[in-house]
């Protein structure tokens, strides 16, 4: 093996996933055609990471959960990583090269090295393969600040589509006893959003306690409209829903550190 050629010894965990790869040539050929797809002269202009530095190198980012700036870095900075990942005494490029590298593996090839990682840990024993683990990328998208007025909003907005669901699953028109009460808190919520600071001092709290009744109402006739339904074999499903709708509801109701105490109806106590 290289790493005995050079008297260098990988840590244990390594020098066995290194040794796994050496024998993957059909894995390290998908790679390579992937990092050449769509290039029109893929033997010219300047070389960039090779298939078996692409592999190596993401697999050991998927083994020690590192993000791209820290992943070049070890490699730059660690002998037995920059054997591990085949890069040796060449120059280890900047965490971008590695993001478009990845970023080049086909669906089909990531697949496929997943399940040559899960393989090769199942046979090192490292794992079982009975439990997975699933990770995403964060991505930036523009949300709403987490104001008290759009969380009371969000209480009567989402325990409202929870009731319509249950309405809709029972095949009935409506919930008896619930009522719609979006349009009037959307319109408080936008007149607490509006108000100028002289209007902040002498309205907003009672618009404020107005608003706080409109949710405490729709989530008092969520739970009592649920349990004055007729029993369903359906119903179940969707009361566990309306369930954790109202414990939401709830969450968002109460002030740091408060807690709902319930005795026959939903009632929460509000600050």
């Amino acid at each position: 093996m290289r790493q005995r050629d050079q008297d260098i010894r990988l840590e244990p965990l390594l020098e066995a996933i290194s040794g796994f790869l050496d024998d993957q040539r059909d894995v390290i050929e998908r790679v390579r055609r992937d990092l050449v797809r769509g290039l029109k002269q893929p033997d010219s202009g300047r070389h960039g990471l090779t298939a078996t530095q692409v592999l190596r190198s993401l697999v050991l980012m998927r083994l020690k959960n590192w993000d791209y700036r820290e992943l070049r870095e070890r490699i730059a900075d660690g002998l037995t990583l920059r054997q591990f990942t085949d890069f040796y005494c060449a120059p280890v490029p900047k965490h971008d090269a590695f993001q478009r590298g990845f970023i080049r593996l086909t669906p089909q090839t990531l697949r496929v090295v997943n399940d040559l990682v899960v393989r090769a840990a199942v046979e090192l024993g490292l794992e079982d393969g009975a439990k997975l683990r699933v990770d995403t990328t964060v991505v930036q998208t523009d949300i709403h600040h987490p104001t008290d007025n759009t969380l009371l909003w969000d209480v009567v907005r989402v325990v409202t589509r929870l009731v319509r669901r249950l309405a809709t699953a029972l095949e009935l028109r409506r919930i008896k006893g619930f009522c719609d009460r979006t349009r009037a808190a959307r319109r408080r919520m936008y007149e607490i959003q509006r108000m100028t600071t002289r209007q902040r001092h002498e309205q907003q709290a009672r618009t404020y306690r107005v608003l706080i009744d409109i949710a405490e109402e729709v989530v008092r006739k969520r739970t009592r409209g649920a349990r004055e339904n007729p029993h369903d074999p359906r119903q179940g499903r969707v009361h566990r829903h309306g369930h954790r709708g109202t414990a939401r509801a709830d969450r968002a109701l109460l002030p740091p550190g408060r807690s709902c105490h319930r005795s026959g109806t939903s009632s929460c106590a509000l600050w």
